[in-house]
């Protein structure tokens, strides 16, 4: 790898490379741009930018689905050295409300989209109070689709290694999203680390199905790829929910070496994979695959190695790391070529300072962690307790980091500033851990995330959107991750103040399913009245007692009652008759796994965004451009869709 000291001086040092960026669009569509290309096609979008009026120092907010339209934008930036600051499209409100709060945090940005995109930002704007935020971006907006010459160079910047390369933004869609600064020094240093404790060299292949607007995605399996010159695949994220036997076969075909999921993808591919055989996936050639980004499952990780194993998938090739947006990305790795490693510890005694001891994998008090390895090279960690003193090597801790990896701060945010960093300069990652035998396990959430699909949510977010239901108040409402004994992946779960009988909680269940469901694509498992909100005496909530009634079972009898009711409410599942509400019923049944009713919303019944994306996908091959994902909120019943898709059909051709 050479030397550089920015990410200007890395693209036009790699730009006489012989390697390429290859975008995966489809089974057999892929395309190939060199990384010479990339760097003529970034200064060709430069010379837009700077004609609409960006200048060196101003934010460039990329809100693109588009894998190839993002990096040319984003290299584009770079070059001339205005931040990027990548926003997650997705398709609920829940996104667009995010972009509009980080947009009026930036100031003055720039956005960088496409038109359709934009026009649905405008109509969400226009419903919000961010509406004068939206028109002001209006003159500072450049359109992905419209560019149609990029024959004239922009001018390039000559950044200095301090000077800020990003910005990431938490998620917020209630809440004020905080903006991770990372300079050019910061991602180079992690990258150079990473490449050390991982053995990157040139001739690896890494293939990646991660959305570029995750720092796992982006930093981990795009820039630290291209620092190393390897020949870089991209899979789109859509691609992989809809088509995730894709992602392995193309593995297989590209002799792909390192690859990379949080515990959402393993689950996605072998709940889609069941009993299908794969006599033609080989898998031989990977080396490695990073696991990270949420709360590891041993268990899921388990199958998935077991299941892989006949194709040729290595046992030493599950690289279970942590990292945070804070650390530009990486903090530890576990040593190479070694099987990962669990330790199984008793759950409840997991406060800080405590040294919890080990149990059996049987027994029911037993928490199976994943070593995460030890930190790698430029970024150090420590564990504290509460008064900041180190505690010893397995007894819990607050996890703490330096380095020359580890993030200034927050985008104009001193309060979160002052509270993110200790007085001798270590960040506070939130995150609680221990040490045994040299290897990191983390233990729990000081901040009390919750991870679902490999995206990290907000307690306090989710329930401002639940508080949204008629008659709830702020403290009777508790939102939380709950993993229940023998489960692969935290459940949602709602816990609601309520005393009165399970018949009058029934629509308030309803409601709050359907509220966090629309507003972030969140599938609640269960929402649970509870006769006491139990805090402490200082008013704080104690979400890990409610949690563990739930593991417990303490809730089985009302939530029993709950189902009865439920099951004797459900409207008949006969349609009308229709054709075309038949079939639409019919792929919802098959992909809800359970029959429901012409009149039934989907958010109300809980349709993940996964859920969502399948049933478009089965919609879209009956009557093929007919509707648009987006288009599910607009019309959330059978038989809304169908008369919707009537209606088109009706239509005459233009």
């Amino acid at each position: 790898m050479t030397r550089v000291e920015t990410l200007t001086e890395l693209i036009e040092s790699n730009r006489s490379v012989e390697r390429s960026l290859v975008y995966l669009d489809g089974e057999k569509d892929e395309r190939r741009v060199s990384y010479g290309e990339l760097y003529e096609r970034a200064l060709g979008i430069l010379f837009h930018l700077q004609a609409l009026g960006a200048r060196a120092g101003d934010k460039l907010i990329l809100f693109l689905n588009n894998n190839e339209q993002f990096l040319d934008a984003w290299w584009a930036a770079v070059l001339g050295g205005i931040v990027p600051v990548p926003v997650a499209l997705g398709i609920s409100d829940e996104h667009r409300h995010k972009l509009l709060r980080i947009a009026r945090k930036l100031g003055a940005p720039y956005l960088y989209t496409d038109r359709k995109t934009f026009e649905r930002i405008g109509q969400f704007a226009a419903t919000t109070a961010e509406g004068p935020v939206f028109e002001a971006m209006r003159s500072r907006s450049f359109f992905a689709d419209t560019v149609d010459d990029i024959s004239r160079a922009g001018a390039v910047h000559r950044a200095r290694p301090g000077d800020t390369a990003f910005i990431q933004f938490s998620s917020g869609s209630t809440s004020e999203p905080k903006g991770v600064v990372l300079t050019h020094a910061n991602i180079l240093a992690n990258g150079r680390g990473a490449g050390e404790a991982a053995g990157f060299n040139t001739d690896d292949v890494p293939l990646s199905w991660m959305p570029l607007t995750h720092d796992m995605g982006l930093i981990g399996m795009h820039i630290f790829m291209f620092m190393h010159r390897m020949n870089v695949h991209l899979m789109p994220t859509e691609l992989f929910i809809r088509r995730p036997l894709l992602w392995l076969q193309h593995v297989s075909r590209k002799h792909a070496t390192i690859l990379s999921s949080p515990n959402f993808g393993y689950r996605h591919y072998l709940k889609v994979l069941g009993d299908r055989s794969f006599e033609d996936l080989d898998l031989a050639s990977v080396r490695l695959i990073f696991n990270g980004a949420e709360p590891i499952s041993v268990d899921l990780a388990e199958e998935f190695l077991a299941r892989m194993q006949p194709a040729g998938l290595a046992r030493t090739a599950m690289l279970p790391v942590y990292g945070l947006a804070e650390a530009s990305l990486a903090v530890s790795f576990p040593p190479l070529g070694r099987p990962y490693r669990s330790i199984c510890l008793d759950r409840h005694r997991m406060g800080v300072g405590e040294a919890p001891p080990r149990v059996e994998h049987t027994s029911r008090d037993a928490m199976e962690l994943m070593a995460v390895g030890s930190a790698i090279p430029y970024c150090e960690l420590s564990l504290v307790d509460d008064a900041d003193q180190p505690v010893a090597p397995g007894h819990v801790g607050h996890i703490l980091i330096r380095g020359e990896n580890v993030t200034r701060g927050y985008y104009e945010d001193p309060a979160a500033n002052a509270a993110a960093f200790t007085a001798d300069g270590w960040l506070r990652t939130g995150d609680l851990g221990l040490i045994d035998d040299g290897d990191l396990y983390i233990t729990g959430r000081a901040k009390e995330i919750i991870f679902v699909n490999g995206q990290n949510y907000f307690p306090h977010d989710l329930e401002s959107i639940a508080l949204r239901a008629p008659g709830l108040e702020l403290g009777k409402v508790v939102v939380a991750g709950v993993r229940p004994r023998g489960a692969q992946a935290d459940q949602l779960v709602a816990f609601i103040l309520h005393r009165a009988d399970m018949a009058a909680f029934l629509p308030t269940a309803t409601e709050v399913a359907r509220l966090i469901n629309e507003h972030t694509g969140l599938e609640v498992a269960e929402v649970v009245p509870v006769k006491r909100i139990p805090k402490t005496t200082s008013g704080k909530i104690q979400r890990h007692l409610l949690e563990e009634a739930y593991v417990e079972g303490e809730f089985a009898a009302e939530l029993a009652e709950l189902a009865r009711l439920r099951g004797a409410q459900r409207a008949p599942v006969a349609t009308s008759g229709s054709e075309i509400e038949a079939k639409i019923k019919a792929i919802c049944d098959t992909e809800l796994g359970r029959a429901i009713g012409p009149g039934d919303n989907l958010f109300e019944i809980g349709a993940s965004s996964l859920k969502l994306i399948a049933i478009h996908e089965g919609i879209d091959r009956e009557y093929p451009g007919m509707i648009d994902l987006t288009e599910l909120f607009d019309y959330p019943t059978i038989t809304e869709l169908a008369a919707f898709i009537a209606g088109k059909l009706a239509q005459p051709a233009p």
